[in-house]
């Protein structure tokens, strides 16, 4: 479990980074809920990320704004009995927020127009479909 959180081939993020919180849950578990610290808080400072370049840095602040505390990005993990499954879960789900976050945007449509064969396939369409209506109108006198 310890060691850098891949986000993908090319970032990773180191463990020195990664600050982890451990409490009680809620939820299933019966008796050990009461007394097990399974819940894990996952929290990365990513404003100050050494992992991340300067444009991904700036796409991901811009992209996560309004989730972020201070720079800071928390993921919270709580649905299994085990803080080790939510350990490794809580790290997936910090791994694929940063990769969508940093993911480059994509690449600007290219405007294209319509070809006159679907141009005359659409009128088409349209006077079948106003026929149709016309011969009800017509038939329901």
């Amino acid at each position: 479990m310890a060691g850098p959180v891949r986000v993908n081939a090319a970032v990773s993020i180191p463990e020195a980074e990664l600050r982890w919180r451990f409490s009680r849950s809620s939820g299933p578990g019966g008796q050990g809920v009461n007394t097990a610290d399974s819940r894990v808080q996952l929290s990365w400072h990513a404003a100050a990320s050494e992992a991340l370049t300067g444009p991904q840095r700036e796409r991901l602040l811009e992209r996560l704004g309004p989730r972020l505390v201070d720079g800071v990005l928390q993921v919270t993990a709580s649905e299994q009995r085990s803080q080790l499954q939510n350990r490794e879960t809580a790290e997936r789900r910090l791994a694929e927020i940063v990769a969508a976050a940093i993911a480059p945007p994509p690449r600007a449509r290219r405007a294209t127009r319509a070809t006159r064969g679907s141009q005359e396939r659409r009128i088409a369409q349209k006077k079948r479909r106003g026929n149709v209506k016309r011969l009800r109108r017509d038939t329901s006198d």
